[in-house]
Parts: structure tokens; sequence; C-alpha cells
């Protein structure tokens, strides 16, 4: 599923080939957006910047119009050269923006709006994200705060559940809660109130640290699609790529025992840890 950070890598690749060029031709499977394109066409505009939030994804076209995307669970944005053919059929198109020198095409893409400022603002979820990891914004402290605030309120909701809200801290998905968890050595089903300072400081870290590792320069441009190559171990082999994440029954890197999955939260998302290095206290 595509996170944060391939949200990141897709806009700086498509800020790369679209960004300040004319947009040539738009084409869309979704009635919602050819009606918009009817009214007042996307082909003359200029495409001024692409921007990631989170997990969300905008294309800011000249004349306040605005293409929200989210990619949810399997959508994702490829990059062409005219006349290059696409690696997945045309029956699984989104959306086309063209331009003289590049083609971007989202594929199963299950959001795609258009706004203007003002409706994007009003309207969306955007405005009610939370801290974005890989935001200039984003410090340790801040990220922090944000999870102990968070706490004070919802002492008993379990830090995976957390680390997955989206009005939290925006970006983490189900990689990076049970990779962060395991950094800290938390069980992901513990309370909010049974975590440490220290242990929020050690996740608050790690999300920012693995993300930003996840999205340097060779990390993911080109083609834009989810290939499952992040890394948080820092080891060359892709089988060793992740600490616990899909690893369950086979045994933990660090001390040997056999990792755990299990569903947690209302949307029974799974989540992977160790029993050993991550107890559940009290």
């Amino acid at each position: 599923m595509p996170e944060g950070d391939t949200i990141y890598r897709a806009a700086r690749a498509l800020e790369r080939a679209l960004g300040g060029r004319v947009c040539t031709g738009f084409e869309t499977g979704l009635a919602t957006l050819a009606r918009v394109d009817d009214e007042t066409p996307i082909a003359g505009r200029r495409i001024e910047r692409v921007e990631a939030k989170g997990k969300w994804l905008s294309i800011h076209f000249s004349g306040n119009l605005i293409l929200l995307t989210h990619m949810r669970m399997s959508g994702s944005w490829h990059i062409y050269k005219p006349g290059e053919r696409w690696m997945l059929g045309r029956n699984r198109m989104r959306v086309v923006v063209r331009t003289a020198e590049y083609v971007a095409v989202a594929f199963d893409v299950p959001v795609a709006e258009f706004h203007t400022a003002r409706s994007l603002e009003r309207n969306t979820e955007l405005p009610r994200l939370g801290l974005d990891v890989l935001s200039e914004q984003y410090s340790v402290a801040a990220g922090v705060a944000r999870l102990e605030a968070y706490g004070e309120l919802h002492p008993e909701a379990e830090i995976g559940v957390v680390l997955l809200n989206q009005r939290v801290l925006a970006g983490l998905g189900n990689v990076y809660k049970s990779e962060v968890a395991f950094a800290a050595g938390v069980n992901p089903f513990r309370a909010m109130r049974t975590l440490t300072r220290h242990e929020l400081e050690t996740m608050a870290e790690a999300a920012a640290r693995w993300m930003k590792v996840n999205v340097a320069d060779g990390a993911g441009d080109g083609i834009v699609t989810y290939t499952g190559n992040r890394r948080t171990t820092g080891r060359s082999s892709r089988d060793e790529r992740l600490w616990v994440y899909g690893r369950a029954g086979e045994e933990c890197r660090r001390c040997g025992a056999a990792v755990t999955m299990r569903k947690q939260g209302a949307q029974a998302r799974v989540t992977f840890w160790c029993p050993e290095c991550q107890p559940m206290l009290g």
C-alpha cells in the first residue's frame, strides 16, 4: 500500500515532469472530473506545481483549479514519454495529464477530485491532517507533542492505531506503524497512557529517519508506482529490508523469537511485532 514516502516520491517525480509546463491534453474515466473538464477545459492551463501532504497528492493548475488524488490501497501515478506503451491496461486508467514532453497517468486511483483553493480548504480531509512526517515543519519534539496531546485525550488508545491516525501524524501507514513500534521496543497494542516520553521520542525519530531514507533521490523516481522496496533495516539484501512487517512466523532479526501478526483496530489492519523485543507491559 502506498504510504507517505511513496506519495512524496510520486509528487516529486510529477513536479519534475509536469511542473511549469502547459497541459496539452486531459482524459479521465471519472464522470465528475469529465464534467469539470467540459465546463472549464484543463488543456491550455499551466501546471503550477505538484505537492504531497501525508497520503494526498495535489496537482495545481493555473486558473485556481487543483486535482486532488488519494491512492488508498492500490492506486499509482506513472510517467511516460508521448507514445510510450503504458505498463497497465487502459481500463485501469482514471486520469491522464499530457504535456508536450510527458504523459502522467493515474491508475486505479479511487479518490480524484477537482477543487478550488477555497473548496480544498473547506470540504476535504486535507486541512484536518496532522503534522506531515516528511514536511520541513516536522521535528522529533513536534512529533512527540502531537502524540502526547492525542494520548492525553485518548489514554486507552493503542499506539499501533494512533500511528495510523492521519490527524495525529500524516504519512505513516501500516508498514511504518509496525516498524517504528519495533524501533522503540513498544508493543503496538499498548495503551497511550503506558508509554514513556523516551519511547515516544524513539518512534517519532525513527519515523522521520526511515521515511527520509526512502525518499532520497534514487529511492524511487522515474515511472512512479508502488514496488514494495521500502527499507528500514539498512541492509542491502531485498529479503532483509524490514524488521518485522510481513514476517509473521519468521525469526526476529534481533532476538530470534518468532514474529507475531494480528489484526488491530476498527479497520482490522494487520500488525507485526516481536513478543520478546516488544513485550506487553502491565
